[in-house]
């Protein structure tokens, strides 16, 4: 499968990195006002906020929390090459963002973390199943410096999108089933 080259690799999250950061100031100085483009489930309307809401926060601490590990994880899903990460990535943003749509519950679900949750659960599943050792290595490094996320599945916090973290999880554990193997 054909790999990103580093130079690649770095351009995608410097785009990605502006973008994020260029929404959150905009939406900073909009006072929050494009969060209301976030996923309010079931209402028809709010449908589009299946694309729109990781690029929303709720503030700079929310921004912050999913920053960095976006990234970090986004840059390592990208080891298993390009096509396997466009589709896992496609799987998670989608497949999290309907989830949350279908079945949420009734509140505004904003913020990267879903993708965040996506990637991890990508990662810690996705070098077992392609059983190359540096891949198996990155799976294992993410499991024990990361599996204390997982908590985030569980709804522990009111104003926390338990949802979008569990779906986020499960579509990743999905790509990697899907994936990872032919990386």
């Amino acid at each position: 499968m054909r790999q990103f080259t580093l130079s690649q690799q770095l351009r995608i999250l410097g785009v990605l990195a502006l973008g994020l950061l260029g929404t959150e100031f905009i939406n900073l100085l909009l006072s929050n006002w494009l969060n209301q483009f976030g996923i309010r489930p079931r209402e028809p309307a709010n449908l589009p906020g299946v694309f729109l809401a990781p690029w929303l926060h709720a503030n700079l601490t929310h921004f912050a929390s999913n920053f960095l590990p976006l990234l970090l994880f986004m840059w390592l899903s990208m080891q298993w090459g390009k096509l396997t990460f466009l589709k896992s990535t496609l799987l998670i943003w989608l497949g999290a963002g309907l989830l949350v749509w279908l079945f949420g519950r009734n509140a505004m679900h904003i913020g990267a973390s879903g993708i965040v949750y996506g990637y991890l659960g990508f990662l810690i599943l996705g070098g077992f199943y392609s059983k190359k050792l540096h891949l198996l290595i990155i799976s294992v490094v993410i499991a024990v410096l990361y599996g204390g996320m997982i908590f985030g599945v569980l709804p522990l916090q009111r104003f926390v999108s338990f949802e979008y973290h569990l779906f986020g999880f499960v579509m990743g554990l999905l790509s990697a089933h899907l994936w990872a193997k032919s990386s």
